[in-house]
């Protein structure tokens, strides 16, 4: 890392949108070879800064500095030819084409006789994926491909244009467990040839890991920089919000009540083995395990989403596996999904839309949808859930993760559920919103008696907020925990087989 030359340079950066200043007097700088980390809670002006960096925005003022030189006018085009490449969350590469398509996409080798030269193609291909390391077959459509390696192409693709500087935004909101430590492997090697990095995350812990230096903003300015080795995860997470969080979690009076779900033998041919369950009411339950676990399957085959079979499911006493997720919510249990963007909010339509879809009968008047009453039914829920939405009709997919979530739980409530089935709860969520979350699966299970399941990737999440704790393994349960009589080293040593003992009342 060579940090008396910085490869990057953006000084002074104001931007502003009608009545709102995103940006104002931000500096940031990122030296050769090095991994800066970038964090803030969601508007924090992120984002807009990145768009400013890879020229999808102007800025309104400062300027944009590359190996010493001032940018004029930076485009994506412009930047892209300076070695500047933002890799997003969705990626932005052609699924039905090839790796070595995707890697040499709009700039195919020809021959002397203007034909596309395959072998060369192929060539490329080898050597860019030689220099991360990676090996897939070059021939192999991109949809075939698990998530990791569909990154990894989108890195490779990157360095084929020779980038010297890779924004890598949120990748482990889309990788996990071994595929984001290959990642991390991939970034150590590629900063050791001088490659740079500015490292998006909301988990402070990936930024303790990988990063070297971590900047901080906070409504549109830089609140500071630090170096990694030089302050703890509490100093940081005051930074961002601007107040204390040590009591992240909340402090709970549990009062678990009867059962009100219990499943027997509920398998999935290849996915789920026997699975027996039950859940009680005013308790967070929690499941967790490595990706493809099976813990996904699980929550999906209590609603009815995918096929499955059970020896007995057992729900408020009656008996019944509800035959799809309809037919699961009309029953009080309500699954809020992992994607919450392809498979939770209905993005083009309004906060009102996303919060009352589950329950629009309720809404008829005369055979019509009566406004009013939806819209007091949101106001009252966007209120009490604190959700932060210019208004009702507002599109969903303007707001933050977090908001967006809230929407969901605002939904399950909405929809009268009692039994909340939550997938990921925190995923894409700033360290602010998580608070406001876990305060509310806290509400809803100690206030209200609500049963919540959640499963995470996040082990603090987990012992932070559960009662009792179920680990998958290879789609079997592979120990049960009290979550008090739980840590993270027990919970991983069950998650991959290296102890047998449940520990369960």
């Amino acid at each position: 890392m060579n940090q008396a030359v910085p490869i990057l340079e953006m000084r002074g950066i104001e931007k502003r949108f009608t009545g709102v200043t995103a940006l104002h007097d931000v500096d940031l700088h990122v030296g050769r070879g090095e991994v800066l980390g970038l964090i803030g809670e969601n508007g924090a002006g992120k984002s807009t800064l990145m768009k400013i960096l890879s020229g999808a925005y102007q800025a309104d003022a400062g300027e944009v500095v590359v190996d010493g030189e001032k940018i004029a006018r930076p485009t994506p085009q412009r930047m892209l030819e300076l070695g500047i490449s933002v890799i997003y969350q969705e990626m932005m590469l052609a699924p039905h084409l090839t790796v070595a398509e995707n890697l040499n996409l709009g700039r195919l080798p020809r021959n002397r006789y203007g034909l596309v030269d395959w072998p060369a193609v192929q060539r490329n291909s080898l050597e860019v994926m030689a220099r991360l390391g990676f090996n897939v077959d070059p021939g192999a459509r991109l949809d075939s491909l698990s998530v990791a390696h569909r990154q990894m192409v989108e890195i490779a693709s990157a360095l084929s244009r020779n980038a010297r500087l890779v924004i890598l935004d949120e990748p482990s909101a889309v990788l996990g467990g071994t595929e984001l430590e290959s990642l991390f492997d991939v970034i150590r090697h590629l900063s050791l040839q001088g490659v740079s990095f500015i490292y998006i995350s909301h988990r402070l812990q990936e930024v303790f890991r990988i990063c070297d230096r971590v900047t901080v903003l906070r409504d549109g300015e830089v609140v500071g920089t630090r170096m990694v080795g030089e302050v703890d995860p509490p100093a940081l997470i005051r930074m961002m919000v601007g107040r204390q969080l040590a009591d992240i979690y909340p402090q709970r009076v549990r009062r678990p009540g009867g059962e009100v779900l219990s499943v027997l033998g509920l398998g999935r041919p290849g996915v789920l083995h026997d699975i027996d369950l039950d859940v009680h009411a005013g308790e967070i339950l929690g499941i967790c395990g490595m990706a493809g676990s099976g813990r996904t399957e699980l929550l999906r085959a209590l609603v009815g989403a995918d096929p499955a079979s059970c020896r007995a499911y057992r729900l408020r006493g009656k008996e019944g596996r509800p035959a799809d997720p309809r037919a699961a919510i009309a029953a009080g249990i309500l699954l809020l999904p992992e994607d919450r963007k392809t498979e939770g909010c209905f993005l083009p339509q309004s906060v009102a839309f996303n919060i009352t879809v589950s329950r629009l009968g309720g809404l008829r008047r005369a055979g019509f949808l009566s406004e009013n009453r939806e819209r007091d039914i949101v106001s009252k829920l966007v209120r009490q859930l604190g959700i932060r939405t210019p208004g009702p009709d507002a599109e969903i997919r303007n707001l933050s993760g977090g908001n967006q979530q809230k929407c969901l739980i605002a939904r399950s409530l909405n929809a009268g559920s009692s039994i909340l089935l939550i997938d990921e709860p925190t995923r894409g969520v700033d360290v602010g919103a998580k608070h406001e979350i876990y305060q509310l699966l806290a509400a809803l299970a100690d206030e209200q008696g609500a049963a919540v399941v959640i499963v995470s990737s996040e082990l603090p999440e987990i012992l932070g907020l559960c009662d009792r704790i179920v680990v998958m393994r290879d789609g079997h349960i592979a120990g049960r925990f009290q979550g008090a009589d739980a840590s993270e080293e027990i919970l991983l040593r069950a998650a991959v087989g290296a102890v047998e003992a449940s520990r369960a009342a």
